[in-house]
């Protein structure tokens, strides 16, 4: 993907005039990476209107210079943070904008100890991660071919899916064949929960064996250039009972309802009630702790969250996941999810694995 990172950097830097900013710091790497495309494990990005500059060690340097093009790389000479400060201090830099959730309180110190008093630090979270949230063309072809290949892996490992083997085993050849086909790796840890493990949402794969008559969770996502994928289907051992087949269509419809409200314009509150009052109208809300679903991209959760009550409008370009669910204690766990790309007149769903009941 060849992104413009110098268009990026200049949507920023027009930001912080806006709200009266020397500068923005940049420590979160999904966020380093979004606006030069270095790759590195460690830094700090300092953006300004005349110019920006990648501080790092000389583990990255080399790297930097390779990947970046149009900023300054710097080495830094001591720790990471006090390097920041002292490179903001020499830049004349009196305010600058920094994310309170990216930083330790020990970090801020040191970079606060070596701006000196006249750098100002002021509160500017989310400037990069609001960017984020609309993808361009270029992105969406990568998250497409991300949830395509989830989905490859995911129905190959169907033919693991049988009464005896160990979730554990699932998981691994799981997150095997992610790599074998050309993923960077997975962009969470495979969820594989049988049974009444499958109760837990975020149950991960344990050494308990697959048996017969109950369900099977498979929750996974490749990170493919950089960008993830999230889908989750679930499975049955055997025949499904009637109570389980009556379950499952009612996820089903509440998920398909969840992704026929995704469009540009409607508030992220909107799509979880779409979603939420199918589980109601079936007594079955009760087993819904979750909210519908979340944005998706560099990171495997980012904004806008797909939650009860939340007033934020989805945007053409907004990827999120749809993923209601019911978590019925001593029985096990049903959820159906699928990876969408807002558009201006309704969606386009990027995963493509059958959604009706799976048994095996």
């Amino acid at each position: 993907m060849n992104a413009d990172y110098s268009k990026r950097r200049k949507t920023v830097v027009r930001e912080l005039a806006a709200r009266g900013l020397d500068c923005l710091v940049v420590t979160h790497p999904p966020n380093w990476y979004y606006l030069t495309g270095f790759t590195g494990e460690s830094g700090a990005l300092v953006i300004t209107g005349s110019g920006t500059t990648l501080l790092t060690d000389g583990r990255f340097t080399g790297q930097a210079k390779g990947e970046t093009s149009g900023i300054k790389i710097e080495q830094q000479k001591g720790g990471l943070y006090s390097g920041l400060g002292e490179l903001l201090l020499r830049e004349g830099n009196e305010s600058f904008g920094i994310d309170p959730g990216q930083l330790t309180i020990t970090q801020w110190k040191a970079v606060k100890k070596a701006a000196g008093a006249k750098c100002k630090g002021v509160e500017a979270g989310g400037v990069v991660e609001h960017l984020r949230w609309q993808k361009d063309a270029g992105e969406l072809a990568l998250m497409r071919k991300a949830a395509i290949l989830a989905g490859e892996v995911l129905e190959g490992a169907l033919k693991l899916v049988r009464p005896g083997v160990r979730e554990s085993e699932i998981g691994a050849e799981i997150e095997y064949q992610m790599r074998k086909r050309g993923a960077s790796g997975p962009s969470f840890e495979t969820i594989v929960a049988s049974g009444r493990r499958g109760a837990l949402p975020h149950a991960r794969p344990t050494a308990k064996r697959l048996r017969k008559n109950e369900l099977v969770v498979l929750d996974l996502g490749v990170i493919l250039g950089k960008y993830c994928s999230d889908m989750t289907r679930t499975v049955y051992l055997g025949r499904a009972p009637k109570r389980i087949r009556r379950w499952y269509g009612a996820v089903q419809e509440a998920q398909a309802a969840g992704v026929a409200a995704v469009k540009a314009g409607v508030t992220c509150g909107q799509v979880d009630a779409a979603a939420r009052d199918v589980l109601k109208k079936n007594g079955l809300e009760q087993f819904f702790v979750h909210s519908t679903g979340h944005g998706l991209g560099l990171e495997v959760h980012e904004e806008p969250r797909i939650a009860r009550g939340q007033a934020v409008r989805l945007e053409a370009g907004n990827v999120i996941t749809i993923e209601p669910g019911i978590y019925v204690e001593g029985v096990g766990g049903i959820r159906i999810e699928d990876d969408v790309a807002v558009r201006a007149g309704g969606n386009e769903v990027l995963t493509r694995v059958r959604r009706d009941l799976i048994e095996l």
